[in-house]
């Protein structure tokens, strides 16, 4: 049975298998809504994770826009993994992910140095069949996972390798915010990133990250990674097969290793994919709705879908790695 949990003047519906939930009387004012009732809206994600708002009737970007700039200050994506569609300054598209494919959990750019504290989404457009942006909670994952595990990641970390290029995953340009070799290696270099450049042109570049930090408002301990969702295991097996046959197994466009750049088994990536999936929280989207998640508390993915999917997403209110107790240190030159 549904239990109502009060935050502020919010009325929250919480479900087993469902995330947070409010339901709101429709309006037709959004922004106007959204800001009267930001600071409970912002309490109750740090409270639960994640909130579902239903009610809003969010129909357009330029609206989207307005309801999200409301919510926290925005920031420009950098070092995406995937091209998205910019429909105005930091405001995007759901990534472009094949629909037949499940993206996996994972925590919004755990790899870089500053990043989104909150995310916003916004379902303009719900698929026929699928496509749910599910969420898990990153501190009952620590406390599902092998204890042996987790020592050995907060001991050593966990390295992202990728391999830059123009034919797949986001190009140099895209990623960095320029193509030239003295803008992207100064940018390397301010982030902590080992790069290397290949006689093609490509490039490849190694960071070392914590795989587990201290929530900056709550001081609770949080897997924060995405070790499984961009490692070579998690993709699928026909899909690996053809890149390593065209780019060999170190040029994927993104691996995870060890922190000591030892290589994460079938196995560990199996077993943290499937601790995901029994914790677990989906509600189907329904245009209009509007999602707020909280990036460090919780993960989230997007699962297959049949027929058009328009989700909007922001990333909200930077918070800085060094702010969040990472167990290794990270040094930029």
């Amino acid at each position: 049975m549904p239990t109502s949990s009060p935050t502020s003047r919010l009325n929250v519906d919480i479900q087993r298998g469902k995330p947070p939930m409010l339901q709101v009387d429709a309006t037709d004012d959004a922004a106007r809504w959204v800001a009267e009732h930001r600071d409970a809206l912002r309490a109750a994600v740090v409270q639960h994770g994640a909130l579902l708002v239903r009610g809003l009737k969010l129909h357009d970007a330029a609206g989207t826009e307005s309801v999200f700039r409301r919510l926290g200050s925005l920031m420009t994506e950098k070092e995406a993994f995937a091209a998205r569609r910019s429909y105005s300054h930091s405001v995007y598209s759901s990534s472009k992910w094949p629909p037949n494919q499940q993206m996996c959990m994972h925590h919004e750019l755990s790899y870089v140095l500053e990043f989104p504290s909150v995310m916003l989404f916004a379902c303009l457009i719900a698929p026929t069949d699928g496509g749910a942006t599910p969420v898990a909670d990153s501190r009952t994952l620590l406390r599902a996972l092998p204890t042996g595990l987790i020592e050995r990641f907060e001991r050593e970390g966990w390295l992202l390798v990728r391999n830059y290029n123009n034919e797949i995953g986001a190009p140099i340009a895209e990623a960095f915010g320029a193509d030239d070799r003295r803008t992207v290696e100064s940018y390397c270099r301010a982030n902590a990133i080992t790069f290397e450049w290949q006689r093609d042109g490509a490039l490849r570049t190694w960071q070392r990250r914590s795989a587990v930090v201290r929530h900056p408002r709550t001081g609770q301990r949080c897997w924060f990674n995405q070790i499984a969702f961009l490692n070579e295991w998690t993709i699928d097996p026909e899909v690996r097969e053809y890149l390593v046959e065209i780019y060999g197994e170190d040029g994927l466009p993104f691996n995870t290793r060890f922190g000591n750049g030892d290589a994460i088994g079938a196995d560990v990536v199996q077993l943290i994919n499937e601790v995901y999936e029994a914790n677990t929280a989906r509600e189907q989207w329904q245009s209009g709705d509007l999602m707020l998640v909280d990036n460090v508390s919780n993960a989230h993915g997007r699962e297959r879908f049949e027929g058009p999917r328009e989700v909007l997403v922001a990333m909200a209110d930077a918070v800085h790695l060094a702010d969040c107790s990472p167990t290794i240190e990270v040094t930029a030159s």
